[in-house]
């Protein structure tokens, strides 16, 4: 099975490669949560979808969110703040190999703002080797090659009062990205990363890996982490409307903090991704091959491997309101070295059909999502995932085992109370036990054991509040709220449905199907997360954060229960804000 998958694999990708007609194309923006807010609350106060993107499906194309502003500078109606106008100036920057249409009008008042700039501009027809731009240490830009190189740098110290030691921390690397003949995208990132981090920090993830990364060295002497970062893909159209993508990153697809159907919790991973946008609608398919988590040692050896197939559809039902539908199907033929189904590889049809057909047992998700821009001030999103259930159960209010499902509704309200570039934003969450696991434990909604979704897995309520405020150019507050209701299991072998990485079978009460499963079950534990940080911008993306945290998790069991405050100071450049809200 896998020679014949690699056999189709090649066959496929040279076709699309040899299509004749290919458009110019894009890479991605990172992903980063504190950036894509400032586009989101571009396209919330424009009071009308883009064009060129569905902000549910993410990353977005660099080309399309500079087509954003273009489009904003346009028409001109925006009621746009100093720092609105400073944010269209820092995403132009940032893409500007995109900007060589510019607008050139007396409204653009973003051009006599200033920009972030790290040393003052060369005398005129002089032309500076590096940083002439000040998005990129060095860059090429003709009809032949866009070479974008950067380098990258976190580093931070601090003090968490569970930790004898300071905090430190570092991370050095390249960032790399351009286009081949106007064609042929690519992006390339590694760093090489060491520090202690704090202990709740620590204890998260499974052994041998860290949050949001994959494998993991922990020093015995002092607990401090090793681990190297690393993403790529190249992308390209073989047709206007159709993006094809491949290789190692995060997809999300939401609108919220969280994504309860595909979040960036987990370490990258391997994805070929087609993006079909034909004018209102946008249908996403996404193949990915996956680490398992089996329970054997990850030190050495080749790891067990699982895949996924996932499709979204996406529809501007008007300029203010989207809704959209997906579906994934996780699934593991061989415990090591599998290969892939072949029956997925069809983009348009019904996995659950597909399941059926061939007999499988996999692991089946369904859900929807949504939203709704309201009156130029906020927008209003959600998410339901189905994944597993019995009719006879879902509305007999039995809390069935079976009744495995989670929720999303959140909202965001821009220029908050009339306070100009204050922005405030809270979200729901909500995730029944045993959700996103499955019988065996082998074909659970997880890579490399983290969540695909949610990065406390499932059982539990979550009610998180953020705000941000831009006080100045250079200087942002950002506050981050959580409270988090969970049931945990109190050893190895029990299981209340909050670790997805178990199997279901091994369930409290499998052998009884009227027992009623609530959320909180098992040793409950109640999380107080409160995040507050300074961020004052240097240069362009060189920031300095002061971080002050407090987590308190009160729960009847001392394994669980913790008291951590926490603060750091950190200087980063070209690399985004580890959240860490879990």
């Amino acid at each position: 099975m896998n020679q014949r998958f690699t056999e189709f694999f090649r066959f496929s990708f040279i076709i699309l490669i040899s299509v004749s007609y290919v458009q110019a194309q894009s890479s991605f923006i990172p992903l980063n949560d504190d950036y894509y807010h400032l586009i989101d609350r571009l396209e919330i106060k424009r009071g009308k979808f883009t064009e060129g993107f569905h902000s549910t499906v993410k990353p977005f194309e660099r080309k399309a969110v500079v087509a954003l502003t273009d489009s904003i500078l346009k028409e001109g109606t925006m009621q746009l703040t100093d720092r609105d106008w400073e944010t269209i100036d820092y995403i132009r920057e940032d893409s500007w190999e995109w900007t060589k249409n510019m607008i050139a009008t007396d409204s653009v008042r973003y051009n006599k703002l200033g920009r972030l700039r790290w040393f003052k501009s060369p005398p005129p027809g002089k032309k500076r080797k590096f940083w002439e731009h000040p998005a990129d240490l060095y860059s090429i830009h003709n009809k032949d090659l866009d070479l974008h190189f950067n380098f990258v740098t976190n580093n931070f110290f601090g003090k968490d009062n569970n930790t004898s030691s300071s905090l430190w921390f570092t991370g050095r690397g390249v960032e790399i990205r351009g286009m081949i003949n106007e064609k042929l995208g690519f992006y390339t990132f590694v760093s090489d990363n060491q520090g202690l981090f704090p202990k709740f920090v620590r204890d998260f993830a499974p052994q041998y890996t860290f949050p949001g990364e994959g494998l993991a060295k922990v020093s015995p002497s002092n607990s401090s982490v090793d681990f190297l970062t690393a993403r790529g893909y190249i992308t390209f159209r073989p047709l206007k409307s159709i993006n094809v993508k491949f290789g190692h990153d995060h997809n999300v697809f939401g609108s919220g903090y969280r994504s309860l159907i595909l979040s960036d919790n987990s370490s990258p991973y391997l994805f070929l991704r087609l993006d079909t946008q034909l004018g209102r609608f946008k249908y996403t398919n996404l193949w990915t091959s996956m680490l398992n988590n089996d329970g054997r040692s990850w030190k050495d050896g080749l790891r067990g491997k699982k895949f996924a197939a996932i499709h979204h559809l996406s529809v501007n039902i008007t300029d203010k309101l989207n809704f959209g539908v997906f579906e994934a199907e996780v699934f593991n033929r061989d415990s090591v070295g599998g290969g892939y189904d072949l029956n997925y590889l069809n983009p348009i049809i019904f996995y659950r059909y597909v399941e059926s057909y061939i007999g499988s047992q996999d692991n089946a998700l369904l859900g929807t999502d949504f939203r709704w821009l309201v009156g130029k001030k906020g927008s209003i999103y959600g998410q339901f995932v189905l994944d597993e259930f019995l009719t006879k159960y879902l509305f007999n209010g039995s809390k069935s085992w079976t009744n495995k499902y989670s929720l999303q509704l959140g909202g965001k309200y821009v220029d908050a109370f009339g306070i100009p570039n204050l922005d405030l934003q809270a979200e729901y969450n909500l995730v029944r036990p045993y959700t996103y696991s499955h019988k065996d434990g082998g074909r659970n909604y997880a890579h490399y054991g983290q969540s695909l979704a949610h990065p406390l897995g499932a059982n539990f309520k979550e009610l998180i509040g953020i705000l941000r405020y831009k006080a100045t150019s250079r200087l942002s507050a950002y506050g981050t709220l959580m409270l988090a209701k969970q049931g945990k299991d109190p050893d190895a072998s029990t299981n209340y449905g909050g670790d997805i990485l178990k199997g279901y079978e091994t369930r409290i009460g499998a052998a009884d199907q009227t027992f009623q499963h609530r959320i909180g079950d098992g040793i409950l534990a109640n999380t107080v997360f409160t995040d507050l940080r300074l961020t004052y911008s240097l240069a362009h993306n060189l920031f300095l954060d002061g971080r002050y945290l407090i987590r308190n998790v009160n729960s009847p069991s001392p394994q669980f229960a913790q008291k951590t405050n926490v603060f750091s100071f950190a200087i980063r450049y070209n690399v985004a804000y580890r959240q860490q809200t879990f």
